[in-house]
């Protein structure tokens, strides 16, 4: 299994997210932007939320040591699971960030060796291997 710390830049592995916004402070938003402190709307949403993290770093920091989640990318290949399956055992998927499961990997073997899939932040995974995974992921 391959482990690196994931911190996507422009245009590198981003998710979409909906947002609902007051129409004043949306204004307030595009003032900003119009008065060139911010290139965008999007821009400004992601510095306010990265600068709301960095806040709370210490918190995620211990949370995620405590939990024992992995911080950033995980990596479940074919070759991996193959490897815990013939080992006998089973993995408990625990991911701050994103989780990939590659796509040649069968719903057969995801169900054989994945016991349980918590993701906070974005699970990629073929859709067979999703819904083989459904009932254990929380």
């Amino acid at each position: 299994m391959n482990v690196r710390e994931f911190r996507p830049k422009a245009g590198e592995s981003t998710e979409k997210i909906t947002i609902n916004l007051g129409v004043v402070d949306l204004g307030q938003i595009d003032l900003l932007v119009r008065e060139g402190f911010y290139s965008n709307r999007t821009d400004l949403i992601r510095t306010a939320i990265r600068n709301q993290l960095a806040t709370h770093s210490e918190v995620v920091r211990q949370t995620v040591a405590r939990k024992t989640f992995v911080l950033g990318l995980q990596e479940y290949s074919r070759r991996d699971l193959e490897a815990v399956q013939v080992a006998g055992q089973t993995l408990q998927i625990q991911v701050l960030g994103l989780a990939r499961i590659a796509e040649d990997v069968s719903p057969e073997l995801a169900r054989a060796t994945i016991d349980s899939v918590v993701v906070l932040g974005a699970l990629h995974a073929s859709s067979a291997v999703r819904a083989a995974l459904a009932d254990r992921t929380r």
